[in-house]
């Protein structure tokens, strides 16, 4: 098999007697034998231990430059491991493909050092290159490994708070509507059109939220179903009146509420719904908790 230097087609003849098939180029002579003795290559070698002492010293800045941003004068063992948690986080996109790629070309280049030692140089510092990218990679798959339980409970912790901030926003505008016009909206609808919303935190903290997630009530006083000519010392028993039925009489003031909250899914109607009573946000109770509930019911 023949190889033209010129185009890279492969042929089986004598380039110099019949040229290529290909291009038509020819061989001006023979082939030049092998040299008796080659130079040893440090190339390869070099290569590997460059990229994996590269990626070392670049994990080693970035977990310095965390650790002088938290500002501690102290360098005790967590805070240095704090800083090298937040250095993995930082640079886990990067770093991932990159040490793959270095991992990878390490190991092939050890072995063709291993196969030939004559002719390449420097295993060692292949060798140490290819460790260096190694624990680079097993630090960051540790320390983010670590931290995932925390990041989960911090991300939690983030929906929580929009959740009560959204609630305590609604909450400030039915206090303030009620204060404007002595009672709660009947509709979320009133409270949109006739409470002034000059920084649009109103609006953005009833986005997602329908009509039907709120319910106010009143508190009335009704008499017991007797026949009595008299009125005198009859008892008194609250009733609540919601708009889940028919729209109240003219007059009647709206003191009580329940609004629906969506959880972390943004989505009303599912199970991680929050409940909004009078101001009292509530979580959602737990499957597992609701199953329990209902077994130790009567």
């Amino acid at each position: 098999m023949t190889v033209c230097p010129c185009c890279g087609f492969k042929f089986e003849g004598d380039l110099e007697r019949d040229g290529c098939a290909s291009c038509g180029a020819r061989a001006v002579g023979p082939a030049l034998s092998r040299p008796v003795r080659e130079l040893p290559s440090y190339g390869r070698s070099l290569f590997v231990g460059v990229t994996g002492g590269v990626m070392l010293a670049t994990f080693l800045v970035s977990t310095l430059v965390a650790l002088f941003e938290r500002g501690s004068a102290s360098f005790g063992f967590w805070t240095i491991m704090g800083a090298a948690e937040t250095a993995a986080w930082r640079l886990k996109w990067i770093a991932i493909p990159a040490t793959v790629f270095a991992v990878w070309t390490g190991v092939l280049v050890c072995r063709s050092i291993r196969r030939n030692p004559q002719r390449f140089l420097w295993a060692r510092v292949a060798r140490g290159g290819l460790w260096s990218a190694v624990t680079v990679a097993v630090l960051i798959a540790t320390l983010i490994g670590i931290t995932v339980p925390e990041r989960l409970r911090q991300i939690e912790l983030r929906q929580e708070a929009s959740i009560y901030a959204q609630g305590y926003t609604i909450q400030r505008a039915l206090l303030d509507y009620r204060a404007q016009y002595g009672t709660l909206p009947a509709t979320l609808d009133e409270l949109r059109k006739r409470l002034p919303d000059a920084d649009g935190s109103i609006a953005a903290a009833l986005v997602g939220i329908d009509s039907g997630a709120y319910s106010p009530g009143a508190e009335l006083a009704a008499l017991p179903k007797k026949k009595s000519r008299s009125l005198r010392g009859s008892a008194l028993r609250n009733v609540s009146m919601r708009t889940t039925d028919d729209a109240p009489e003219g007059g009647l003031s709206f003191t009580r509420y329940e609004l629906r909250l969506p959880g972390p899914d943004n989505k009303l109607g599912t199970e991680d719904d929050w409940a909004m009573r009078d101001g009292v946000i509530t979580r959602p109770v737990e499957p597992d908790k609701k199953q329990k509930a209902a077994t130790d019911a009567p």
